[in-house]
């Protein structure tokens, strides 16, 4: 039996990378199901001020495609209490660079009398959907 009956994570995944997957699979090795909250459109507009290049229902189509992925819900909120409300995770999954954020050091906090976890877990280096973007935009200042 792994470590943790019902884990989750939330992310936005847009322009899934090996980032993404690396996380999911590391996230899926500690719990026996999986459940993945993907941002909705209208979060990421909210809380990013941006509008992913991939839009919400393909996004969650993607994710949930994923063999380390058992379930997946369209998130409307980061309010991590709320979420727990909904499904009742063990464990929540987030990447190491979030680790010392006071967002993610109050997550901690306020899951802990829930009985619910904060776990993180390596980031992998060199890769994000924001580099992605850049790197993109600079491919079409080129041509």
């Amino acid at each position: 039996m792994k470590k943790y009956k019902l884990g989750y994570t939330q992310g936005t995944y847009d322009m899934f990378h090996i980032g993404h997957l690396n996380l999911l699979r590391n996230a899926k090795a500690l719990c026996d199901k999986l459940v993945v909250g993907v941002n909705s459109d209208a979060l990421v507009q909210q809380y990013k001020n941006k509008t992913p290049v991939i839009n919400e229902t393909n996004r969650a189509e993607i994710v949930k495609e994923l063999r380390c992925v058992d379930d997946i819900i369209v998130c409307d909120t980061l309010k991590k209490t709320a979420i727990w409300e909904q499904i009742h995770f063990d464990a929540i999954f987030i990447g190491d660079d979030w680790k010392g954020n006071d967002r993610w050091a109050q997550t901690e906090r306020d899951l802990a009398p829930l009985g619910a976890e904060v776990v993180y877990l390596k980031h992998t280096d060199g890769v994000s959907s924001t580099l992605l973007r850049t790197k993109e935009n600079d491919k079409v200042e080129e041509n």
